[in-house]
Formats: structure tokens, sequence, C-alpha cells
């Protein structure tokens, strides 16, 4: 008789799973598209990630020692492409016409990330090594540290009213977030407080333009 209570708490405890991941899953919002991702970002209150726009593949990084990222010589780092500025400038157009609220740019300080983020154009940009590059991690205190601290910064609100923008690399991304994205995506996450975030959107680079016309009055 002394174990019935135990069993009926463990029974009810097994009944009570599925009832519980039910409930996880229903906290967790759905990826927005369309109108419904414009309406989202025009309100604020998301961490835009954007991976650096296309680089020219034919170069590559050389790190010998600190700081070597900063340098924007094709021959010792990873550039921009032509197209990747034409995109990189494009996102920002086209964020500014959808009167998307920006309140703070953050990019990763290589040179290619600061790049993209000044040719949007969507404020003042600010080197944080909280989403440095993970082939550089060493520097920083190790991979597990820049995963640490991209998302502690993506779990954070934005200033009040507007969203936040980083730009880094998909490496970072593919480690800290459940989403890998291509050179010029977009990923938009919203802060939900203790740590975590979700992903409500993804937008890619050509798509900027077309949400302008879906939303055209």
């Amino acid at each position: 008789m002394e174990g019935k209570p135990l069993v009926i708490a463990l029974l009810l405890l097994i009944a009570g799973v599925p009832f519980v991941a039910e409930r996880a899953a229903a906290q967790t919002p759905p990826e927005l598209t369309g109108r419904d991702l414009v309406a989202a970002l025009r309100n604020g209150g998301n961490n835009l990630y954007f991976r650096h726009v296309a680089t020219d593949w034919s170069q590559s990084d050389d790190v010998r020692q600190a700081d070597d990222w900063l340098d924007c010589d094709p021959a010792r780092m990873r550039q921009l492409s032509d197209s990747g500025r034409a995109d990189a400038r494009a996102i920002g157009d086209g964020m500014r016409r959808l009167g998307v609220p920006v309140g703070e740019v953050l990019a990763s300080p290589y040179c290619r990330t600061m790049e993209t983020a000044r040719l949007m154009k969507l404020g003042p940009v600010a080197a944080s090594s909280d989403v440095m590059n993970l082939r550089a991690a060493e520097y920083f205190g190790g991979r597990a540290a820049i995963v640490a601290t991209a998302r502690r910064l993506l779990s954070s609100p934005p200033p009040p009213g507007s969203n936040r923008v980083i730009v880094a690399h998909g490496n970072v991304a593919a480690s800290a977030t459940p989403a890998y994205p291509g050179e010029g995506e977009g990923l938009v996450f919203r802060p939900a407080g203790g740590g975590e975030f979700h992903l409500i959107g993804r937008v890619a680079p050509g798509r900027w333009a077309e949400l302008v016309e879906l939303v055209r009055p």
C-alpha cells in the first residue's frame, strides 16, 4: 500500500510529459513571412543577425596574430565582392523603405563584416567581439566563449521601440543558433528572456526589395 502513492505520482508524471512538450512547442512562435514579417520588423523588439554579404572566395584569411582580421588587404584577408557590396546597399535601402527602426548596429571586427554593416547605412557601426569569427576564437577565450556571448547578445532586447542589427559570420550562427545563413541572409530573432531567443523569420539578400513591393500601398 505504501508504494501506491509513488506509483500514482509516476503515472501522472509520465502522462504529463506530452502536455509539457506540447505547451513548450506552443510557446515557440512560428516563423513569419511576407506582411506578417514586415509588421514584426516595424514593431521592433528583434535582433537581426546578418551574415556578411558575398565575398571573393578566390581570397583567403591569413590570421597569424591578433588584429590581422582588421586588414582590408585582399592579399591578407577575404574581402567582399562587388556583387556583395551591391547586396549590402540594397539590404539597407530595403530596410529603410520598409520603415524598419534600428537602434543599434554591431559587427564583428573583421573588415568584411564591418564593411557590410557600413554599406547598409543603418546607423553608426560598433565593432563587437561578442560575435567574433570562430576561426579567431582562440584570441577571445575559445569557441565556447564566443558561442556564449553571441547567445547572450541574441537573447538581450534591443533599445526600446527598435531592432538591433548584428553583422557577423556563418560559423557563429551555426554554433549559437538553430540556423545557418547564406552570405547576406538576415535571421530575425525575438529575445525570449532567460537567455533564450526564437527564430521568427529569415530574409535572403534579394528578398528585401520583394517585401517593399509586397507592402507598397
